[in-house]
């Protein structure tokens, strides 16, 4: 399938005017560009990285392992390029080619920053974990009732609809547990949890008599059909894009959706330098384009703008856009434009082994964990900080590759790796991060990237809340570990510098004040109202669920406003 209705190679010579620009091709993007499309709007989607197709592009996705010309390591050369990816778990052979390349795309950290970029076609869209939660009224209320930062100037029922609307589309796969914290959705048939899982689950509801969870998943991987995409197929290798389009990217989902209407014009290796702003219309009339391959300058025109770059890029093109209206860029009035960054911070956790399931086993590579939702701070539990906590997290079978004595050539050896080792079980805690004003971004102008644009700055760290609840994270998955039978448990906490949990959030929240927010209820810049932002720049808490489904039904939200005020003539 091409990803482009219009060959734009041919520069000179194209189109320059549309009713809509989307800029970003991830999550945000591809929904963007949809729903414009299929409301009728000619729709030009800028993505400043590579052209990356369905299925073709996906060079490594039906690779056995030992055809990986370093059995799935990275280079002492990719070591030294790429040294953010490799603070991880991000630098695998498979995936190298979808990481932005560090030396033309650095930043600057006035303290510790992971930023994993994928500056291609569907961005990040094809690299997610695919956990997909709803919020509910605990997030959406929680600042107002804390005090903190400002509310949120929607409500669950303001976005129910559109939960309701994205999942069916995405494919979401869940199990309906009615939690009210934790709203069910719209979910095709679950995964299982397996044997272990399933024990440890019913001990967990026993010990705690009902008031804490552990159920699989909610993931944006199909287990039946829908759309032309094929189930998943159990093989475990997302990231590296699915071939059976078996989970929810743009490449599968979105851009074919896109490109039927006929209304869609993509252009990779455009980069989006400004909004173009008109002071006496006191709105954006298009953008400005750096051609990331040939270096020229070109200027596209709209009617509206979606901004979904990602969190902190959004906001790079916002403060790039400075006029002498808005020095500190367009959005910038309310002196909010790059503050409240927030993340989800992670790296911690525990694990221990199971007895008694010697004789069970299970088949396939799920491509799916269990999820132990919130219980800090919920009915009644109170606890020294604000907020709480979620984890993911599996029960498997150690592979053969397990330290064994037999270490070496001979019957015992053989005999050794033909039964599978013990079982064990563990979670990993994602924390919420509350939303700092002085955790922020900002352009430094002194560096600059390979096309001599300036960088972002990032400084940003956790403070005092979040290393309390850090120290709750590990105590508490030690004691549900150990109330569930389970035996030798070890715990870790290797640290969390912000952007590591990839939930980058903040910098151009919404809210009910232009004084106080850069968006509006319904995404739109207050000081430019035909220029919407829906990823994850627009975000005013983080909760502790995985954010991309909120992007999504915000996104659709946001699109449908944006046409229907175009039909008003209101934009």
């Amino acid at each position: 399938m091409p990803s482009d209705s219009t060959n734009l190679n041919t520069k000179a010579k194209i189109q320059n005017t549309f009713d809509a620009i989307v800029v970003g091709s991830g999550i945000s993007g591809g929904w963007a560009a949809k729903e414009l499309t299929e409301k009728g709007l000619k729709v030009l989607m800028l993505e400043r990285g590579r052209d990356y197709q369905h299925i073709k592009d996906y060079t490594t996705a039906s690779k056995n392992p030992w055809e990986f010309e370093h059995r799935g390591h990275t280079t002492a050369e990719q070591k030294k390029k790429y040294p953010v990816i490799h603070r991880g778990w991000a630098a695998a052979e498979a995936v190298m080619g979808s990481w932005a390349n560090e030396e033309d795309c650095p930043y600057t950290e006035v303290k510790p920053f992971t930023w994993w970029r994928s500056y291609q076609l569907g961005g990040r869209s094809i690299l997610w974990g695919r956990q997909s939660y709803r919020w509910s009224d605990l997030d959406f209320e929680a600042n107002a009732k804390d005090g903190v930062a400002v509310d949120w100037p929607i409500r669950y029922k303001d976005i129910a609809p559109w939960y309701d609307y994205a999942e069916k589309f995405a494919g979401i796969s869940g199990s309906l547990e009615g939690i009210p914290h934790l709203p069910d959705g719209q979910f095709l048939p679950s995964m299982d949890l397996n044997c272990v899982e399933k024990d440890v689950a019913a001990r967990i509801k026993a010990q705690y008599k009902g008031s804490r969870h552990l159920i699989i998943g909610r993931v944006a991987n199909l287990t039946a059909p829908i759309e032309g995409r094929t189930q998943c197929q159990f093989r475990n290798r997302c990231w590296e894009g699915c071939p059976f389009g078996g989970y929810f990217s743009t490449q599968s989902s979105t851009l074919p959706a896109a490109m039927k209407t006929g209304n869609l014009t993509v252009r990779p290796f455009s980069i989006v330098t400004k909004v173009i702003y008109d002071k006496n219309t006191k709105k954006a009339t298009g953008v400005e384009v750096l051609d990331a391959e040939t270096n020229q300058t070109y200027e596209f025109h709209s009617k509206i703008v979606f901004l979904n770059a990602s969190a902190l890029n959004s906001t790079w093109v916002l403060f790039n856009s400075a006029t002498e209206i808005w020095p500190g860029g367009l959005g910038s009035s309310s002196d909010q434009l790059g503050h409240n960054v927030m993340d989800h911070h992670y790296n911690l956790g525990a694990s221990g082994q199971v007895e008694g399931f010697e004789d069970k086993y299970y088949s396939g590579r799920r491509a799916n964990g269990f999820y132990i939702p919130r219980f800090a701070n919920v009915n009644g539990d109170k606890r020294d900080f604000l907020r709480g906590y979620g984890y993911q997290g599996a029960a498997s079978r150690q592979g053969w590759s397990r330290d064994v004595a037999e270490l070496s050539i001979g019957a015992d050896y053989k005999e050794a790796i033909t039964e599978p080792g013990v079982w064990t079980i563990g979670g990993g805690g994602f924390g919420e991060i509350l939303p700092y004003h002085e955790n922020k971004i900002t352009l430094d102008k002194n560096k600059k990237d390979k096309w001599g644009l300036p960088v972002l700055s990032m400084d940003c760290e956790l403070k005092e809340n979040e290393y309390k609840m850090r120290k709750a994270i590990v105590a508490d998955i030690r004691e549900m570990l150990e109330a569930s039978g389970v035996k030798n448990i070890n715990s870790w906490d290797n640290g969390h510098a912000i952007g590591h949990g990839i939930h980058e959030m903040g910098t151009a929240r919404m809210g009910k004040d232009p004084k106080t927010s850069v968006l509006n209820a319904h995404n739109q810049i207050w000081d430019a109202k035909n220029v919407f932002v829906t990823d994850g720049a627009c975000m005013v808490s983080s909760a502790c669920q995985n954010p991309s489904l909120t992007y999504m039904a915000l996104t659709a939200r946001a699109a449908n406003f944006a046409v229907d005020a175009l039909k008003r003539g209101d934009l």
